[in-house]
């Protein structure tokens, strides 16, 4: 079942994507929820017509987020934790980091920045995705809390 995406689903594609998924799945979540919509050819049509229009938009958005991905790139991350020894009590995760890029004035959600939970202290990274197409890898570090 062939469907165009009206949102950015999750493991599946962006806005206005004509995406191939099992007719269940369309029928009984996408549609209803307001997901996609049944590429037709005439849909499909008025869809290109749209992308036609986009495309130069597009361009300036692309753009600004590869501006913004330069911004993240220069800032340097220390994100301070309570620990033991190199284990973390807790964890840090994508929230955790996108509060410390609040503070530094990049306001960015945290469903974009991807880098899984961790629980020990030193240097890693986290892919933010700020458009489709600017994914900018983001280093940081985790420090033990000086009590």
């Amino acid at each position: 079942m062939e469907l165009i995406l009206k949102q950015d689903v999750q493991n599946l594609g962006f806005k206005d994507d004509v995406v191939s998924v099992k007719p269940g799945y369309g029928r009984n979540f996408l549609i209803p929820q307001g997901f996609a919509i049944l590429a037709t050819p005439s849909a499909k049509k008025v869809l290109a017509e749209n992308l036609k229009q986009k495309a130069h938009k597009e361009a300036k958005v692309v753009a600004d987020a590869k501006a913004i991905g330069e911004a993240l790139k220069a800032l340097e991350i220390k994100i301070t934790a309570k620990a033991g020894g190199e284990k973390l009590f807790g964890s840090v995760t994508n929230a955790d980091i996108a509060e410390i890029l609040e503070k530094n004035g990049q306001s960015i959600d945290k469903k974009f920045i991807t880098s899984g939970i961790v629980k020990r202290t030193g240097k890693y990274t986290a892919s933010v995705r700020l458009h489709r197409d600017v994914i900018v890898e983001l280093a940081y570090e985790i420090l033990a809390e000086q009590a």
